[in-house]
């Protein structure tokens, strides 16, 4: 919750936040977003790794740590090259606490029934974008940026760190899963993985970006309260979606689910696009809020189908850690596009076609599963 509500979701709400109490462009804060996100993907590679030396306890309260301490740079920043040390905490943050690190937790335990498993662990991370986000815009509004940023950040701390150490220090270590067979290298050279990875990267990639503007796109027609709690209608969304999935994927074709999913988000998309009313808009936030949540799960779930068990948190690793460098342009390229002709429309409508095209890789894989 506090992980992905801080280092996923918060980005949403430091967007127009910044924009408004430093009178900073949207571009620039845009590619601190960026940056961040970049940093998260490089660490994520380790993840695994750090896992198996240091245990998900100390892992996790390291990440926390950092996020909190990231948090607090972000809303103290002053000037814009202060946003570096900001981005560098926060995204050493966000890579103990992504999706990589959940499904690192979640895969020693559950095998056969990992679908519902990764799931639930992912609303967990969903319920972030439910109430941090509007909370840290609500405190923001209410008491300014950098006390509302202290207090979340001392709230994460307090309630994570102690609840890592008491629940996953016995947690089974991932070597006892065996050792990994393929290599990276080798991963990048079949293309059942690579269909995985480009359709989730494209994915991805439309998803950050509009989920990072989507406050700024709707406020408008919302208002600044209303804009916050679009990001929990999306959540919210996310989590019926994939708790529906979840339950009823077992026996399906991961890859066909997957395909209607980008293609329900298209949909969606669109709608925020071209849409003026709020009921359009809200619409839009609903259909493409069904699929927000599947996107960050899918992808180990269909690792899970098409490798050996061995090669399973190598190959998530090494997606999630592909897909994060793809999507974390993607604030900076809908922030240009947004400064290029003042609207989201070119910016969404871009979005909605990596969504199609990635519908259609993630299904042409299926000949090589």
């Amino acid at each position: 919750m506090f992980g992905f509500g801080v280092g996923f979701y918060g980005p949403a709400v430091w967007l127009p936040a910044l924009h408004q109490a430093r009178d900073w462009p949207i571009a620039t804060i845009s590619a601190a977003i960026t940056a961040h996100y970049l940093v998260g993907a490089l660490l994520i590679l380790v993840v695994p790794e750090a896992y198996r030396r240091f245990g998900p306890a100390r892992v996790t309260i390291g990440g926390t740590v950092l996020s909190a301490g990231g948090i607090i740079a972000w809303a103290c920043a002053l000037q814009p090259w202060q946003l570096v040390p900001a981005l560098l905490l926060s995204g050493a943050g966000w890579s103990a606490m992504s999706g990589a690190a959940l499904n690192a937790m979640v895969a020693p335990w559950f095998d056969r029934e990992r679908p519902k498993a990764i799931s639930t662990a992912f609303n967990g991370a969903s319920v972030g974008g439910l109430l941090i986000t509007p909370l840290l815009a609500a405190l923001i509004a209410g008491i300014g940026v950098t006390l509302a940023a202290l207090i979340v950040a001392a709230a994460m701390v307090a309630v994570v760190c102690p609840l890592a150490w008491r629940f996953l220090r016995g947690q089974p270590p991932l070597a006892t899963r065996g050792q990994a067979v393929l290599s990276r290298r080798a991963l990048l050279r079949q293309p059942r993985f690579l269909t995985i990875s480009i359709a989730f990267a494209l994915g991805l990639f439309a998803q950050v970006g509009l989920i990072a503007h989507l406050v700024a796109r709707v406020e408008p027609a919302f208002g600044a309260v209303l804009a916050a709690l679009s990001v929990s209608l999306v959540t919210l969304c996310a989590v019926a979606g994939r708790s529906t999935m979840g339950w009823l994927l077992d026996g399906h074709d991961r890859r066909l689910a997957t395909m209607a999913n980008l293609l329900l988000q298209a949909v969606g998309v669109l709608l925020l696009a071209f849409g003026t009313a709020p009921v359009s808009l809200a619409v839009g936030c609903v259909l493409f809020g069904l699929g927000v949540g599947n996107l960050t799960s899918l992808p180990a779930l269909i690792a899970q189908r098409e490798f050996q068990p061995a090669d399973v948190n190598q190959a998530v690793a090494l997606v999630v850690a592909i897909n994060q460098t793809a999507f974390a342009f993607a604030p900076a390229v809908f922030g240009w596009l947004h400064d290029l002709d003042g609207s989201y429309i070119g910016a969404f409508v871009m979005a909605a076609a990596a969504q199609a095209i990635a519908a259609g890789i993630i299904v042409s894989g299926r000949r090589f599963s």
